[in-house]
């Protein structure tokens, strides 16, 4: 059985394509900083650093607000990170002050 002709792309197909890899990259890169900042609000947490952890809930809420504005991750996704986030923060002050 032969192999089926591959069709020619488009113009614009091709445009898309371009398009395409260059917001995987930009998506790619936001997500991954993102990830990086929770991390960082994670570890202070477990070093029990109050202070370092309240600076570093305020990076990552200020870049879930960014992400969430350019559709990066869905709004629900933010809002819950953020949630978790703030919670695990707090919980570090409640039991810090006990």
């Amino acid at each position: 059985m032969p192999a089926k002709a591959v069709p020619k792309k488009s113009k614009s197909v091709r445009k898309r394509i371009r398009q395409t890899k260059k917001r995987t990259l930009r998506n790619r890169a936001a997500k991954s900083m993102l990830k990086t900042l929770v991390k960082k609000v994670e570890s202070e947490v477990a070093g029990k650093n109050t202070e370092g952890a309240k600076t570093a809930l305020s990076e990552v809420i200020s870049a879930v607000d960014k992400a969430k504005a350019k559709r990066i991750v869905h709004k629900n996704t933010a809002s819950r990170k953020v949630s978790q986030l703030t919670r695990l923060v707090n919980f570090l002050s409640l039991s810090g002050a006990a």
